[in-house]
This record gives structure tokens, C-alpha cells and sequence, in this order.
């Protein structure tokens, strides 16, 4: 049987265990905003916000008020960090049952949820790609063979683990009940097992295992997760007889029947989109809660993704609504195996780009190297070219050291543009909480908050500017000379220059890009009296 604490160690990693707490002072201070700090004056490789607002903003006025769209699971929209936050359609009368500004989309007031029904039910959970795939039965399909190659490898994948849980939390409610019978005592935690005391040769076996396990991590809470996982997998992403589209009620094949959903935007469960939003948008010195990245910005809710597998048509429309309704930035912090209908998702993508939008995209939580393993959505067209307003974003730690890339963090000299932080970040979470949490889905957010800041000093930059600027002012990290290469395989990791990591070869700062701003504007301003 496999380690135990290793097993949940890897699920911890993939973004799906999450401190929770009901107030921000539960938590280690040295976490809160620290990605908004910087290395010169904390020592803690951030984003350096709040340098640049100190020492480069101060008594600047801000030119425009920056729409970012956020499509996700959901986002609280009523959280008391996000109050005054959310993007609010002015066309569209509120709960009147009619489509006020004509767009198809009835009392769309924050946004639109493109997995739910006319009734206001919504879907929660979905299968993943490749068993929706496999489940069609159709071996022509140009993903047939790979989605069943990794429909297979993760079933038996998961029974085994399920043996293994199953197998494990036996010997441990074994462990506990013989103690308890011989000791009256009822073993909670590793304090409890401190006042056994037996000479019964079972008891003590009982209590060393216990121990053994405690020692390493090991509780009620943490078994009680993972069986829980592995059953999330096993009865939805898996089940072939697990049909939840059906309640949406449209042809998911079908990009022209468009008109589905419903104004529920955050749905059954928006911690996930709600700690992107807080990234990017929550309160600044409000006295409560954690400070959003840029102050100037309103979040526009677009929910197209379960606990599960995204669809593509979801996700162009939701991508094609934002546009329509004038996102200036779209976060994208999700990913999957396999994309059928790709060709979908490319014509919302081609449409963001010739409306010169933003798009930023957290590059995935699989420890692997995107110029090799293609994720989706992904910054090509099927036709092998290449969108020029995408940002495929990486996610860093805290500290300047061999461990800086987070190790469950995609990569791609190619295919990552820029890195930043995405480790041990507190943000948001739903019902006025908060929450401490990793993945690039944290790191993409920084990117669009960042751009979100930017852009309402310089909203005359077109895309490809903003994106060179953000780019270009990377801090580029000379050390350590290497760090660990992100890797989920278990096998002992290499040590690689960081700079190989991504385009920019860097981590997003945005001190030295208002700096570098200051500079060509400066640069342009002497050009034109030269010319003058």
C-alpha cells in the first residue's frame, strides 16, 4: 500500500485542499498579500503592488475603470471584499424576466452562468473529457484512442486507490476502537494517544501505528478527504451513466444554440471563482480581508466550469459574451486533457483577438512541460498558429530558492509565458471566508490583475503592448542559479536555469513595468519635440 500521507500530499498540491477560514487573522501572517509584495523591501518574491502604488501611483489618477471577466465555477459576488467590485449590466433591469438589452440573455445583471437551466437549476459536478469521449462509443473520433488510453489509466488508477483508502481506514478504525475498548480512551489526535498506557501486545501495536501515522501528517479529516476524492471520481468523473448535461437542455455539439443558462452566477459552490476575483479585485485597505491587486476594476461572472471537465462550447460563448459586453481582460484559470471541440473554442479566441482583449490563462497544475504535453485551452489554433493576445501564466513560491517554481506548476519555454505567484496564497473564499490555496489558477489572476492595474493608467495600450510591457519587465532571477523543475512523478526532480521555464524567462513585476512605462513615454514624448 501506497504511503498514505504521500498520496494526500498529491492531492493537496492539485489545488483541491484548501485552508478555510472565517477570518483573515486565522491566518500565519507572513501569508496575507504577500504576493503583493516586494523582493528589495520584504524579501518575499511578489508582484511588488504595493511598491508601486507608494512609490510610483501615489497622487495619480487612475483613466479608466477596467472590466475583467472572470470565467469559472462561480464567484460570490455578494462577499464583503468584492463589495463595489462586480460588473453590473446598466442595460438590463433587474429580476424583470425580460431581455431588456436584447442580447439573448434574460436579467443577465452580473454576468451569465452557461451551465445551468431556465428553471435555475445548475449543474455541479460533470465527467471529465475523455469519459464523455469514450462514453460516445464513436472509435472515428479524431481523441477516441487517446481518451480511452486515459480514461483507462485513470479508472484503474482510482480502484486501486480506492482498495488502498478503504483497506487503510479499516487498520486505522481497527487501531482506534481497540484502544478504546481496552483503555476507555478515545484516540483524536496524537495527544490522545500520549495517555495510553497498556500492556496488551495488540493495544501497543495499535498505538505504534497510530503514532507512526500521526507523526506523518495523518488524522481523521485528512482519510475522510480522500475517500471523498476518489469517490468524486468514481461517481462523476468516471461514471459513464453520469449524464448531467442533460439538465442544461441544449445541443453541446451544436455553437449556434447559444441561448441556455440562466443569471445564477455563483452557482452550487464559487470558492474557486471567487478567490480568482479576490486576486484580482478585492477591497484595498478596507480594514478587512486581503488587498485585490488593482483598485480601478469590476469583475464581470461568466460560470461555464463544473466540478469536472469544462465543455468548449461553454467556454467559447462565454468568452464571445465577455467580448460583447465589453471585458477589456478574460481569466481563464482552468484546463483539460483533451478539447473535441476545439474549433469552438478558436473562433471565440480569434473573435478576442481581433476585439484586442486580454486573455490570461493559468498554464495547469500537472508538474509538466506544455512544449511537450498540449492542455486546453490552449495558446494555438488547430492550424499550429499562434494567438498574439494570450497569456499562459506559471506560479511561483514565496521564496527566492531552488523550490521557486511551484512544483505542481506547468512549464514551456514555448508555451508558458511568465510565472508568478501561486503558492500559499490567501484569497477569498465564499459566504464572507477565506482561504489559503495553490495552483496556477491563483497565478493566472495576479497576471489579469496586474494588466487590469496597468491598463487603467494606460488604457491607450493596445494588447500586444500591454503584453510586452508585462513581459518585458520580468524579473529575471539570477539566484539561485538553478531551481528544482516542477515534476508531480515522484522521481527526484533536476535543477534547471529558471529563465528556461518560460518565454519571458521571469516573474511578473509590476513596479518595473510602470517603471519601463515611465521610460517609453518619456522616450516618445523626446521623439516628438525632436520632431517638432
Amino acid at each position: 500500500m501506497k504511503n498514505v500521507l504521500s498520496l494526500f500530499c498529491s492531492f493537496l498540491i492539485a489545488g483541491n485542499c484548501l485552508a478555510q477560514k472565517q477570518s483573515i487573522d486565522d491566518f500565519e501572517p507572513h501569508y496575507i498579500n504577500w504576493y503583493n509584495k516586494d523582493y528589495s523591501s520584504d524579501n518575499i518574491i511578489g508582484s511588488s503592488i504595493d511598491k508601486t502604488y507608494s512609490d510610483l501611483l501615489s497622487g495619480l489618477t487612475p483613466k479608466k475603470t477596467v472590466v475583467v471577466a472572470v470565467i469559472d465555477g462561480g464567484v460570490d459576488i455578494h462577499h464583503k471584499d468584492l463589495e463595489g467590485k462586480i460588473w453590473i449590466n446598466t442595460d438590463e433591469i433587474p429580476d424583470n424576466g425580460i431581455d431588456d438589452d436584447a442580447n439573448g440573455y434574460i436579467d443577465d445583471i452580473n454576468g451569465w452562468n452557461f451551465i445551468g437551466n431556465a428553471d435555475g437549476k445548475n449543474v455541479y459536478y460533470e465527467n471529465l473529457e475523455y469519459t464523455r469521449i469514450v462514453k460516445s462509443n464513436d472509435a472515428n473520433h479524431k481523441d477516441y484512442a487517446r481518451a480511452k488510453e486515459l480514461y483507462e489509466r485513470e479508472l484503474k488508477k482510482r480502484l486501486a486507490q480506492k482498495k488502498d483508502y478503504t483497506q487503510f481506514k479499516a487498520m486505522w478504525d481497527k487501531s482506534n476502537s481497540l484502544i478504546k475498548e481496552h483503555t476507555s480512551i478515545e484516540v483524536q489526535s496524537h495527544e490522545d494517544l500520549l495517555k495510553v498506557k497498556s500492556n496488551n501486545e495488540a493495544v501497543l501495536k495499535a498505538k505504534s501505528f497510530l503514532e507512526k501515522k500521526y507523526a506523518q501528517g495523518v488524522n481523521d479529516a485528512m482519510i475522510n478527504r480522500l475517500l471523498e476524492n476518489n469517490a468524486v471520481y468514481l461517481d462523476y468523473y468516471l461514471n459513464m451513466n453520469f449524464n448531467p448535461r442533460e439538465l442544461v437542455g441544449d445541443d453541446p455539439l451544436n455553437i449556434e444554440d447559444k441561448y441556455y443558462g440562466n443569471n445564477d452566477v455563483a452557482g452550487p459552490e464559487a470558492y474557486h471563482g471567487t478567490s480568482v476575483a479576490g486576486v484580482i479585485a478585492a477591497n484595498r485597505h478596507n480594514g478587512i480581508g486581503i488587498d485585490g491587486i488593482a483598485s480601478h476594476v469590476k469583475i464581470m461572472v461568466l460560470r461555464s466550469t463544473p466540478k469536472g471537465d469544462e465543455r468548449d462550447k461553454d467556454v467559447a460563448l462565454a468568452i464571445m459574451y465577455a467580448v460583447d459586453n465589453g471585458a477589456d481582460i478574460i481569466n481563464m484559470s482552468f484546463s483539460k486533457d483533451l478539447s473535441p471541440q476545439k474549433e469552438f473554442v478558436d473562433i471565440a479566441v480569434k473573435y478576442a483577438e481581433e476585439k484586442g482583449v486580454l486573455l490570461v490563462h493559468g498554464a495547469g497544475n500537472k508538474g509538466e512541460n506544455l512544449d511537450v504535453n498540449e492542455r486546453f485551452p490552449s495558446d494555438k489554433y488547430l492550424d499550429n498558429s499562434e494567438p498574439y493576445n494570450w497569456l499562459n501564466v506559471g506560479a511561483t513560491q514565496m521564496k527566492l530558492d531552488e523550490e521557486l517554481a511551484g512544483i505542481f506548476s506547468n512549464y514551456g519555454e514555448n508555451h508558458v509565458d511568465i510565472f508568478a505567484p501561486g503558492v500559499d496564497v490567501i484569497s477569498l473564499d465564499e459566504r464572507d471566508a477565506y482561504l489559503k490555496t495553490s495552483g496556477t489558477s491563483i497565478a493566472a489572476p495576479v497576471i489579469s490583475g496586474v494588466a487590469a492595474l496597468i491598463l487603467s493608467y494606460y488604457p491607450e495600450l493596445s494588447t500586444d503592448e500591454l503584453i510586452a510591457i508585462i513581459m518585458d519587465s520580468a524579473y529575471k532571477v539570477k539566484k539561485p542559479k538553478k531551481v528544482l523543475i516542477p515534476s508531480l512523478s515522484g522521481e527526484k526532480r533536476k535543477k534547471v536555469k529558471f529563465s528556461t521555464l518560460s518565454k519571458s524567462g521571469g516573474i511578473v513585476n509590476v513596479y518595473d513595468a510602470f517603471k519601463l512605462l515611465g521610460e517609453r513615454e518619456q522616450l516618445s514624448l523626446s521623439k516628438s519635440q525632436n520632431i517638432d
